[in-house]
């Protein structure tokens, strides 16, 4: 059985890593395993074995465009109850977020699961209730669910949920970053099993291993990859088998599949990734806050908007850039004065560093 606790594993396997005298990079694509590498010191054991790792487009707040939290912020300056995320008050749309929304008395409310939602809207028939959907595989079947067995009326959705391996396909099709293997997933890889990744091997022949969120997951990942490069034996592997399975869950997979349909949609920091984008198909259209309150919201694509001077959240997402290397980073950035979304939320790059550094970086 696996132990989450096992030092003279661990140490095992940093001895096995050393032997193999390497020099590669490694990407993740989770907030989770950022905040692993970061708070158990991982990230500097690994920099001493000569193995990099960046993280990638993982964290679903981060990759949210301005243009979406701005739909949410013009629903609800229009009179709608807008409820969403804690993490996503304090990203900003155009100008504001949805924190300054609410100080100016727009009705918006932190909820912690989309049930919570469906409640205030069940609590309060006069009013419609709109809840802003982000995330991945890994929270998009809850909204699926809820859909299927029945909403109140006044109950609608605003999604900005999104497939993931789509982002990675476009990452590494880019090619603006060289990277030796990937560290995929443990949360995402429950719901979508290990058939993506299969496409990636087929499409970039590049060594993956499915991880789990102990610091002991992320040495064994390290440790198969590693071996993987030095024989030149790309595979797909799953280290994370007390909860992933080869076919993933099929029954999260058919509620995602009743209710969403793919199509292109723009990621920050990426351009336009196709058949990355969750919509609510045409049988849930009277549920689609896009399309009931379409005049609304007419106005919120014809707008330009820039990313604040200096931050580089976008170069960030892809893996081009760490947060040490941002020059707001710590100073003009910090989790009390957010400037980019990396920074606000808890699963951003530069919000794990600055939580477990100070925003210092520490010496090897």
């Amino acid at each position: 059985m696996f132990k989450f606790k096992d030092p003279q594993l661990a140490n095992r396997i940093i001895d096995e890593l050393r032997k193999m005298n390497l020099n590669i990079r490694l990407m993740h694509a989770c907030g989770t395993h950022q905040d692993t590498l970061i708070k158990s010191g991982l990230n500097s054991v690994f920099e001493k074995l000569g193995v990099e790792i960046r993280q990638g487009p993982g964290c679903p707040i981060c990759v949210t465009p301005a243009n979406e939290i701005e739909e949410a912020i013009t629903l609800a300056e229009h009179g709608l109850t807008l409820t969403v995320f804690g993490d996503a008050m304090r990203v900003t749309g155009f100008s504001k977020s949805l924190y300054d929304a609410r100080a100016e008395g727009c009705d918006v409310r932190i909820v912690y699961s989309i049930g919570d939602a469906v409640k205030i809207a069940e609590e309060n028939p006069g009013k419609n209730v709109v809840f802003l959907a982000i995330g991945f595989e890994t929270t998009a079947p809850a909204t699926a669910s809820t859909l299927i067995h029945g909403v109140p009326e006044n109950f609608y959705i605003l999604s900005s949920h999104r497939y993931f391996p789509p982002a990675l396909d476009t990452l590494l099709s880019l090619g603006e970053i060289r990277l030796d293997g990937l560290i995929q997933p443990g949360h995402v890889s429950v719901i979508t099993g290990l058939s993506p990744y299969y496409a990636l091997l087929k499409k970039y022949n590049i060594p993956q291993v499915i991880a789990g969120f102990e610091p002991l997951d992320m040495l064994l990942a390290v440790y198969s990859l590693s071996k993987q490069i030095i024989a030149c034996s790309p595979k797909v592997e799953n280290e994370y088998t007390r909860a992933v399975t080869d076919e993933g869950n099929l029954l999260a997979k058919e509620y995602m599949t009743k209710v969403f349909e793919p199509y292109d949609v723009v990621w920050r920091g990426f351009p336009v990734i196709k058949s990355s984008g969750m919509r609510l198909r045409k049988a849930f259209k009277d549920k689609d806050a896009r399309i009931v309150f379409a005049d609304f919201l007419k106005d919120v694509d014809t707008q330009h908007y820039e990313e604040p001077k200096g931050c580089r959240c976008n170069e960030i997402l892809r893996g081009l850039v760490d947060s040490f290397d941002c020059p707001l980073f710590g100073n003009k950035c910090t989790p009390e004065h957010p400037v980019g979304p990396c920074m606000v939320s808890v699963e951003g790059n530069c919000n794990i560093n600055y939580r477990y550094t100070g925003g210092k970086k520490l010496k090897i």
